[in-house]
């Protein structure tokens, strides 16, 4: 009995000298996220981060994308004006001490209607953010004209790969926050703007299928291919209305110092000027509510736009992306 009672002590201090050592553990942890947490590169009279270790977000967003592009190949007259369906999904985001993870589900998916892939990646710091979207589309419909006669492209007649892509850097970066608009992992406290730098990026191609051509076989065989890449300058500003209201706007013109875009029609293939004077928008709008320290609500809204116009090829793209959300904050 002594030794069965010795053994079973032995044994309860063992569990907790483990319990407490994983209690630690977790409690430095923690003081290690919260002193990163609590690090910020902003000036806390204008940028502050919220109070809480979890933040929880639900989301709805909307993504779409149209395309216009024209040209001569070889006698052939070619016109198109495309869009892709709208991609709508639900998504549901954590973040600890401003880690954070997502998953996010496309009902149109799940019944077969909707088959497109996107990937769309979002960063926002202080100094450097990034906005990039990949799609791969076959749901593209719209008008075709060869030749002055008009066609109807149908889901399935063309597939479509493309990538946008801007980089840019914020010159006031102690005072004007994109996170505090875009991710609420900060909070604007009083109103500011800054000047922006970037780099933007537009690649890809639309091609037309077997499909199309089984089903209108004088449908010439086409190919376009979109790459140019833009340089330039912007500005953003952050209005606090109130200690609930944040609105922002921003806008980065670019313009392309460099493409690569030709169409190509029945094999034979005509090239747009590597230097054109041309242009891509990069357009931003959020708006948030503050409920409580706890609750809070909004939308954002994130636009690509190229304008390029060139003798032999023109060929302009309207990529966006519209959300809105509901979070919560808990813990302290």
């Amino acid at each position: 009995m002594t030794l069965t009672a010795a053994a079973l002590l032995v044994f309860t201090a063992s569990m907790t000298a483990q319990t407490l050592s994983r209690a630690e553990r977790r409690a430095r942890v923690d003081s290690m996220l919260m002193l990163r947490y609590y690090k910020t590169p902003y000036d806390t009279s204008y940028v502050v981060r919220p109070e809480g270790r979890l933040t929880l977000k639900v989301r709805m967003n909307q993504t779409g994308n149209t395309f216009h592009a024209k040209g001569t190949v070889n006698g052939v007259h070619a016109k198109a004006d495309l869009s892709t369906s709208h991609k709508t999904t639900f998504s549901l985001a954590a973040s600890y001490r401003g880690i954070g993870v997502g998953v996010a589900i496309n009902p149109a998916k799940w019944g077969g209607v909707y088959k497109d892939y996107e990937f769309n990646l979002n960063y926002y710091s202080s100094r450097l953010s990034l906005d990039l979207s990949y799609q791969r589309s076959e749901s593209l419909t719209g008008d075709l004209l060869f030749d002055d006669v008009p066609k109807q492209l149908e889901q399935g007649d063309a597939t479509m790969k493309v990538l946008n892509a801007a980089v840019y850097y914020t010159f006031n970066h102690r005072r004007f926050s994109f996170p505090a608009a875009f991710t609420q992992s900060y909070i604007q406290r009083r109103s500011a703007g800054s000047w922006l730098a970037g780099i933007s990026y537009q690649g890809g191609s639309i091609k037309t299928t077997d499909d199309l051509l089984a089903r209108n076989p004088n449908a010439p065989e086409t190919r376009i291919y979109v790459g140019h890449v833009g340089i330039g300058g912007g500005y953003g500003y952050n209005w606090v209305l109130g200690r609930r209201w944040l609105l922002h706007l921003s806008m980065l013109p670019t313009f392309v110092v460099y493409n690569r875009n030709n169409m190509t029609v029945r094999g034979e293939q005509k090239k747009a000027e590597h230097m054109r004077f041309n242009m891509i928008f990069n357009e931003r709008a959020a708006v948030v509510y503050q409920f409580s320290p706890r609750y809070f609500a909004g939308a954002t809204l994130v636009m690509n736009n190229s304008v390029f116009d060139d003798d032999k090829v023109v060929v302009n793209q309207n990529k966006w992306r519209a959300r809105t959300f509901f979070g919560m904050r808990l813990g302290k």
